[in-house]
């Protein structure tokens, strides 16, 4: 049985101040974010997708699919989205030393601006934990280094197997608000529940008079 709550509460946001959880609210803007990728095919959909509908997002990537697939990566860069730092390898932070989650990370960071060469891109300096598993010291490290933890307030729960192409959808209808940070996955193992999913959010959104923005906090 799946703990993890569609929204996170309010409690836990108090308890966690230093991370970022959803954005200013005080208009109709909504921040999608993906995970996991750049993966082939399912990725450049998610562009596709969104540019149908004039959106911007943030993706947060695993260092080592970014090395694989430098080509998607660029074409996130192209079309003007965010990106952040996943890990290397998609490391739980609560079962690795601070010590090898920074060298992970570090090494993610090296592959990042090692593909941001010659562009106008700046301050590339967010970071998901993977699984939002991060334990305060390494918080606290990431922190000094300058990086910004970005968590959410709303999960469509796109991975999970357990739940309808629907439930997904109503996951994050029935829970975004101004500000909303929103986790998809644009890896394999979300293809299914977020291809139904991400473009019926975007329209109802939209219809609502809802613009999605990327998160920049330099």
């Amino acid at each position: 049985m799946n703990l993890t709550p569609v929204k996170m509460p309010l409690m836990v946001k108090k308890m966690l101040p230093n991370y970022i959880w959803n954005m200013p609210d005080s208009e109709k803007n909504l921040y999608l974010t993906f995970d996991d990728g750049p993966t082939p095919e399912i990725t450049n959909w998610v562009l596709e997708t969104l540019n149908m509908f004039d959106a911007k997002a943030t993706f947060f990537c695993i260092g080592k699919n970014i090395e694989n697939y430098k080509d998607i990566f660029q074409n996130i860069l192209d079309n003007r989205h965010s990106i952040g730092n996943h890990t290397n390898n998609h490391l739980k932070g609560w079962r690795t030393s601070t010590k090898d989650y920074l060298e992970n990370i570090d090494k993610a960071q090296k592959i990042i601006n090692s593909q941001l060469e010659n562009r106008d891109f700046k301050g590339v300096n967010l970071f998901r934990p993977p699984y939002g598993q991060i334990r305060p010291k390494q918080g606290k490290a990431l922190a000094y280094l300058g990086f910004k933890v970005v968590m959410w307030n709303v999960l469509s729960f796109d991975w999970d197997k357990t739940i309808s192409k629907k439930d997904c959808l109503n996951n994050v209808i029935s829970n975004c608000s101004n500000g909303s940070i929103v986790v998809f996955h644009d890896s394999v193992k979300a293809e299914k529940n977020m291809k139904y999913a991400l473009p019926r959010v975007l329209e109802h959104y939209k219809n609502q008079g809802y613009t999605f923005k990327p998160i920049n906090l330099v």
